[in-house]
């Protein structure tokens, strides 16, 4: 049985639910959580391991984190991913179309190394010495992939003092949950199940993103049949940080059906 994940509700209007990246907790999206509630009922979700969420004895894997969030979701909502929360929200919405209304991803791909049939995705050496790091310090491995997130960003400083503040503030993550989620990124390659999601998509990424090209926009268009794309120029991995306030506009426009997206 699982453990269902911690969800904290707040705000007013259609529900949106909030997926973190790797490492994190639903804390990092506290720069843009006010804005959202004037306009949404946000289900700010830990995913299973961090945060205030527990982790099951099983597998570490992306189905056992879909099945786990959706136990919290409303009827119909909204879907907002980051990163490994993209993962997790393309899977969900893979799984129960009919709860899912439209799709916001933020920096996040189908495949996040490179295969024969995604070249977008990172070297899979990078992530292989990522995993090889964890065993042997999983805090400073932790610390520097957080670094790399917000590298070139033009808040980079800050950024990465709000990350860091962040990462530990509800207790250390899972070992589990750290290292099964780079497992799910090592193996994960959603790109020949994206032809059946029909629901309107935006993605979102930072032309400084060392992780996440935003070459992938247009490699996209192939795959979703109701696709858009932002790409904000002066951020890196973490674009809701470092350009929050236009970050906002965009969900809204794109959530709300206003024209303010393109």
């Amino acid at each position: 049985m699982h453990l269902k994940p911690y969800c904290e509700i707040s705000g007013q209007g259609p529900a949106l639910a909030l997926l973190h990246g790797w490492g994190l907790h639903g804390g990092i999206w506290q720069t843009i959580l006010p804005a959202l509630e004037k306009h949404f009922t946000v289900y700010n979700i830990d995913l299973p391991g961090f945060g205030r969420s527990g982790v099951y004895n099983g597998d570490y894997t992306l189905d056992y984190l879909a099945e786990s969030v959706q136990s919290v979701l409303p009827e119909k909502c909204y879907l907002l991913g980051w990163s490994l929360g993209g993962v997790v929200a393309t899977r969900l919405t893979l799984d129960y179309p009919d709860q899912v209304e439209k799709l916001i991803l933020v920096c996040a791909n189908p495949s996040f190394v490179s295969r024969d049939d995604w070249k977008l995705g990172m070297k899979m050496e990078v992530l292989n010495s990522f995993i090889d790091f964890l065993e042997e310090d999983y805090e400073g491995t932790l610390i520097r992939f957080l670094g790399i997130q917000t590298m070139g960003s033009a808040t980079q400083k800050e950024d990465i003092k709000l990350l860091k503040e962040a990462v530990f503030l509800h207790g250390q993550p899972a070992k589990k949950a750290l290292r099964g989620g780079l497992d799910i990124f090592h193996d994960i390659n959603l790109t020949p199940e994206l032809h059946n999601i029909n629901q309107p998509v935006l993605s979102f990424y930072g032309r400084l993103d060392s992780m996440v090209s935003s070459k992938s926009a247009e490699a996209l268009t192939q795959y979703f049949k109701d696709f858009r794309s932002v790409v904000y120029h002066k951020s890196a991995h973490a674009p809701f940080l470092s350009d929050s306030q236009r970050f906002v506009d965009d969900v809204c426009a794109f959530l709300l059906d206003n024209d303010a997206t393109n």
